[in-house]
């Protein structure tokens, strides 16, 4: 079974999984509520420019493999 890599890095769910994960870990080190918030804010951040990017990329095969012109819009 071959996993769907793409599929699972453009999942908001892992990310917000992935931020709650690391908030969770910096207050039980004995960070401040405020550096976890900031953290998982950049984690969830970051996620959405990955997405995007995907997005666009999908969008942009998908349009070249049907013979349609690329629109940068």
């Amino acid at each position: 079974m071959k996993i769907d890599w793409q599929r699972k890095l453009t999942s908001r769910k892992l990310w917000v999984a992935v931020a709650g994960f690391a908030a969770g870990l910096i207050v039980i080190f004995g960070g401040s509520n405020e550096t976890a918030e900031t953290i998982s804010g950049a984690i969830l951040s970051g996620a959405s420019v990955i997405g995007y990017i995907f997005g666009e990329g999908l969008t942009d095969a998908a349009s070249m493999k049907n013979g349609d012109a690329a629109n940068d819009t």
